[in-house]
């Protein structure tokens, strides 16, 4: 399993509007500039994260995106998931229950199970609001002028 670009900026976009979360929406452009993503890819991944219920929108003057719930209720496979689809490490266990026709008696396939378990239970394990506590902490609180 390899996560897209696609998945590893839409994770940054979210901690990126967590982070930034005043209750007030947010500029594309700002999370472009930030998170140095083109305005371009954004508008391919905020689609996909909006469609989810992840995002509200607002246009005009005083538009942009927040997100649409609290940063701890957002888990971080939800999110992958959301855009990458299935997160399985082999294409059989994209399926519940598995529809391979060697699953009765394939040896292989307790190792697959076990791996995408471990896969999505760590991703699921970690909180939005547990990757923006990281990222103050990587920056610090120095406001002094």
């Amino acid at each position: 399993m390899k996560i897209s670009t696609k998945g590893r900026y839409a994770l940054r976009v979210m901690v990126d509007l967590a982070l930034h979360d005043t209750g007030e929406f947010i500029p594309l452009k700002n999370v472009s500039v930030r998170q140095e993503i083109t305005i371009k890819y954004l508008e391919q991944i905020i689609p996909l994260l909006s469609r989810a219920g992840y995002l509200k929108s607002s246009r005009g003057k005083d538009g942009g995106y927040r997100l649409s719930r609290p940063a701890k209720d957002y888990r971080v496979g939800d999110i992958l998931r959301t855009v990458e689809g299935s997160l399985s490490p082999v294409a059989c266990m994209d399926d519940e229950p598995n529809k391979c026709p060697r699953s009765g008696w394939c040896s292989t396939l307790p190792v697959w199970t076990g791996l995408n378990k471990v896969i999505n239970d760590y991703l699921d394990d970690i909180t939005l609001e547990e990757l923006v506590e990281n990222n103050r902490n990587l920056i610090g609180f120095d406001y002094s002028i």
